[in-house]
C-alpha cells in the first residue's frame, strides 16, 4: 500500500468508484474495451439516447459529424466499432468541435479512439467529428455509453451502421441474446449480531473493546467465524452512508481487498471492492459472495455473507488463511455514491488471520507515532511554553535570587523554553518518519509546523547570544526575541487548531474546539490579570524629581504583598493549564 498524505490518513478508504460517472473530468480511457461503467448496477436496456450521423456512406479520409442528443445526461463514452466485430477494438479517429464539452481519449495507447465528456455538467447534445481511417472496416457501427445518474446509464447504445460505397450489403448478425446474470439473493436479518461468541467462536473486532452490538448502538462490531471452507462475516455500526472493511499487508491504502454496505434507499447493498493505490475502491463481481443478508434499525446498520477463505482464479480476492491488517471505515452515501470516510479508519495493531484461533480484538484510528506527535506539540506549546512566558514576563522580581550564576526566574525560563524547543524537534520528525516524507494532503499544517520549527530553533541561538543588560543593542535582542516567540506561540496555536482536525489525529468534535479555545481565553485572561496587578503595583512608586530618590510608599508591605498574589495566579493558571493538557492527552490516549 503506498502513503503519503487524508493523514493518516491512511486507509482512506471507499470513496471513488472507478467509473464514468464517478470521473467527472472523463478521464475514462480504462473504460474504452467494454465501455461498462463499474458501479455494480444493471445498466439500463431502454435506450432514451440517439446517435445521428451526417452521412451514411464513407470512403477513407471522409470526416463524419457524429451527434449524440437525448434527455439530460452527465457523462459519455463514444466509439466508432466494426460493425461485423462489435466486440473488436475502437476504429477511426475523432476530431473535437467544442472542446468545452468533449475531450480526446487515449485507447491502448492510441490516441483518439474515443471521445468523453470534460464535466459531469448537464448536456443534451454533444458533437463530433469521426475521421475513416485508411483500411476501414467495410462496415462502421457507432456505440455510446451514456450516464444519467450513477445508478442509472446505458452500455452501448447503437446508431445506424455506415458503409463503403463499394461493400457487399451489410448482415446483422443473429443475435445471441443472454439472459442477464442474476443478483445473488440477499435476504433481510431478523435480529441483532451477538458479541456473546467472541474469542470463543467468532475473531472479532471491535471499538470499543468489549462493546456488543446488540445492547450498544454505537458499537462498530466486525466478526469473523470459521465453518470448513468458507468463512461467515458480520460487520455492524452507527451509519446512515456505508460501512466497510479491507484485508492489507501493511497500513497504507493500496492493494487491498475490500468489503462495504451501503445503504441505498430502504436496503443495504453488499458489494466487494479492490483498492489500487490512494484511490476509490473499485467494485467487483459479487459472484463470490453468498448468503448476504441486512439490517437497518435506530441508525445502525448490519450486513453479513460468506465467502470461501480461498477462490482460485477470482481476481483481487485475497485468501482468507494469511494474516492482514484490517481496516474499518464508515462515511456518507448519497444516490449509492461513497464518500471518503468521515473519521480515520480503524486499523488493528498487528496483522491477524481470521480463520485461525478465535480472539477478540481492537485497532486504533490513530498510529502511535502520530499521537506522540500530537502529545509531543500539547506539552510543549500548552505547557512548557506558556508557563516559561509567563514566567519570563511577570516574575522577574519575585524570583530575582541567584541560582547557579543567574537569576532564577532566568533558569526556570531558560529550562523550559529548552523543553520546548526539544519536544518540538522531536515531534517535528515523527510526521516524517510515518510518511516517509512530505504530506501533501495535510492542508497548512505541515507549513505552519515548519514555521514552528524554525522559530523554536533560531530562539534559543539568538538567546545565546543575548547583549549584556546594558549594552546598547539589549534593547533590539530583546524586541526581536520577544516578537519572535509571539509569532511561534500563534502560529503553533494555528497549527495545533488545525492539526486537531486532520485523519490521523482527528479529535471529537465539537468539544475539542471549545476546548482548545477555553485554553486560549484561560492563558490571556491569566496574563490580563498579572498585567492589571503589574500596573497598580506600579501606581504605588512616586519619584521625587528634585532629590532624584526612588521612594516605594510603603513598597516592602506592597512588593510582598505583589509576591504573594503573583504566586498565587501562577499556581492556579499552572492547575488549569496541567488540566486542559491532560483533557487532550486522555483524548489522544483513546484514539
Amino acid at each position: 500500500m503506498a502513503a503519503p498524505g487524508f493523514t493518516l490518513g491512511a486507509f482512506i478508504l471507499l470513496l471513488h468508484i472507478s467509473s464514468i460517472a464517478n470521473y467527472p473530468n472523463g478521464k475514462v480511457g480504462k473504460s474504452c474495451d467494454g465501455m461498462v461503467p463499474e458501479h455494480g448496477h444493471t445498466p439500463r436496456t431502454d435506450p432514451i439516447h440517439n446517435i445521428s450521423l451526417s452521412q451514411m456512406t464513407f470512403t477513407s479520409g471522409d470526416q463524419i459529424k457524429v451527434t449524440l442528443s437525448g434527455p439530460e445526461f452527465k457523462g459519455f463514452l463514444l466509439e466508432a466499432r466494426d460493425a461485423e466485430a462489435l466486440s473488436g477494438p475502437p476504429v477511426g479517429s475523432f476530431t473535437l468541435i467544442d472542446s468545452q464539452v468533449s475531450q480526446i481519449l487515449t485507447c491502448e495507447d492510441t490516441q483518439g479512439l474515443a471521445v468523453s465528456h470534460t464535466n459531469p455538467h448537464k448536456k443534451t447534445e454533444v458533437e463530433v467529428y469521426w475521421n475513416a481511417p485508411n483500411k476501414a472496416p467495410n462496415h462502421i457501427q457507432f456505440l455510446v455509453t451514456v450516464v444519467e445518474k450513477y445508478k442509472t446509464y446505458w452500455v452501448k447504445i447503437p446508431s445506424a451502421v455506415i458503409s463503403q460505397p463499394d461493400a457487399p450489403p451489410f448482415i446483422t448478425p443473429e443475435a445471441t441474446v443472454a439472459p442477464l446474470s442474476t443478483l445473488p439473493p440477499v435476504s433481510h436479518l431478523t435480529k441483532s449480531f451477538s458479541a456473546s461468541d467472541c474469542g470463543n467462536k467468532k475473531f472479532c473486532i471491535r471499538s470499543p473493546l468489549n462493546c456488543d452490538p446488540e445492547k450498544e448502538h454505537a458499537c462498530v462490531f466486525l466478526s469473523f467465524t470459521r465453518h470448513e471452507q468458507s468463512v461467515m462475516v458480520e460487520m455492524s455500526g452507527p451509519s446512515k452512508g456505508y460501512l466497510s472493511f479491507a484485508f492489507s499487508h501493511d497500513r497504507w491504502m493500496g492493494d487491498d481487498d475490500a468489503y462495504m454496505c451501503v445503504h441505498e434507499g430502504q436496503t443495504v447493498r453488499i458489494q466487494p471492492s479492490h483498492l489500487t493505490g490512494r484511490s476509490h475502491p473499485v467494485m467487483d463481481s459479487r459472484d463470490a459472495l453468498e448468503d448476504m443478508a441486512w439490517r437497518l434499525e435506530d441508525g445502525v446498520m448490519q450486513c453479513s455473507f460468506r465467502r470461501n477463505i480461498t477462490l482460485p482464479g477470482v481476481k483481487n480476492r485475497f485468501d482468507l488463511n494469511t494474516s492482514y491488517y484490517i481496516f474499518l471505515a464508515d462515511g456518507a452515501a448519497d444516490d449509492s455514491r461513497i464518500y471518503k470516510h468521515s473519521q480515520q479508519p480503524l486499523i488493528t495493531y498487528e496483522k491477524h488471520d481470521v480463520t485461525d484461533h478465535p480472539k477478540n480484538i481492537g485497532g486504533s484510528r490513530s498510529l502511535l507515532l502520530l499521537k506522540a506527535h500530537g502529545a509531543l506539540m500539547f506539552v510543549a506549546w500548552m505547557t512548557t511554553v506558556s508557563i516559561g512566558v509567563i514566567i519570563a514576563r511577570f516574575f522577574k522580581p519575585v524570583w530575582s535570587k541567584t541560582l547557579f550564576g543567574e537569576s532564577a526566574w532566568f533558569q526556570v525560563h531558560r529550562m523550559l523554553m529548552l523543553i520546548t524547543s526539544v519536544l518540538t524537534g522531536i515531534a517535528f520528525i515523527l510526521p516524517f518518519i510515518y510518511r516517509g516524507g512530505w504530506s501533501w494532503h495535510a492542508g497548512y499544517h505541515p507549513y505552519l509546523g515548519c514555521t514552528v520549527m524554525i522559530l523554536a530553533v533560531l530562539q534559543p541561538l539568538l538567546a545565546a547570544f543575548r547583549p549584556p543588560l546594558h549594552n546598547q543593542r539589549r534593547q533590539m535582542f530583546n524586541w526581536t526575541h520577544w516578537g519572535m516567540g509571539t509569532a511561534a506561540r500563534i502560529i503553533a496555536v494555528s497549527a495545533v487548531f488545525l492539526g486537531m482536525d486532520l485523519p490521523g489525529l482527528n479529535l471529537l468534535s465539537p468539544w475539542k474546539t471549545y476546548a482548545m479555545t477555553g485554553f486560549v481565553a484561560w492563558h490571556v485572561g491569566t496574563e490580563i490579570i498579572l498585567e492589571i496587578h503589574a500596573y497598580r503595583l506600579s501606581r504605588k512608586v512616586e519619584i521625587l524629581d528634585d532629590a532624584r530618590i526612588q521612594i516605594f510608599q510603603p513598597f516592602t508591605v506592597a512588593e510582598a504583598e505583589g509576591h504573594v498574589f503573583k504566586k498565587a495566579v501562577l499556581a492556579i493558571y499552572v492547575c488549569g493549564n496541567v488540566t486542559f493538557l491532560i483533557i487532550f492527552l486522555s483524548a489522544i490516549n483513546h484514539l
